[in-house]
């Protein structure tokens, strides 16, 4: 089963035991606040050498790099949505996000991949309506595809923990 592949924690990106993990970056892929900044210190100064060979990226794309000094062997960075009201194709470009990173995970292999709420922070997606797409993003994903063993979603904090578990109990009936 699907969902069976799926599973939702509270902790700290940077320490998770999988093939990558997803940075929620901005679009310089210069390092910044929150996830971002974590991922790029954790990793160490190698992964800010490589973003700057990367020029820039767009939203709703997604890119590889090595993840360094990270358990993980790879970080896919991508660039979140900023909340304006929902009227400027947020949720779409939220989607994509999650499809880009997918899609580059399946290309390189990896079979165990971690995401944090993309957009949910300083870009100010509210998590309510960001848990829905992302679940259902990763859902239809693996009903299609093989490639990919595992998805962690590591939310920071109770409030997107319960938020994303109870997006999941709701996708389960």
């Amino acid at each position: 089963m699907v969902l069976e592949r799926i599973k939702i924690v509270q902790g700290d990106i940077t320490k998770q035991q999988v093939d990558a993990i997803v940075n929620a970056a901005n679009s310089s892929l210069l390092g910044g606040g929150g996830v971002d900044g974590a991922i790029h210190r954790a990793a160490g100064p190698q992964l800010l050498a490589e973003c700057q060979t990367l020029n820039c990226c767009a939203t709703g794309e997604a890119k590889i790099t090595r993840g360094y000094n990270l358990p993980a062997k790879w970080v896919i960075h991508t660039v979140g949505p900023i909340w304006r009201g929902g009227d400027n194709r947020e949720e779409e470009l939220l989607a994509r996000c999650y499809r880009s990173c997918l899609t580059i995970a399946e290309s390189y292999e990896i079979k165990t991949i971690a995401f944090p709420a993309i957009s949910t922070g300083a870009y100010g997606f509210p998590v309510e309506r960001a848990a829905p797409i992302a679940l259902g993003e990763v859902k239809q994903f693996l009903e299609s595809k093989e490639a990919i063993a595992q998805v962690i979603f590591v939310c920071f904090g109770a409030d997107k923990y319960h938020c994303y578990d109870k997006s999941v109990k709701e996708m389960t009936g």
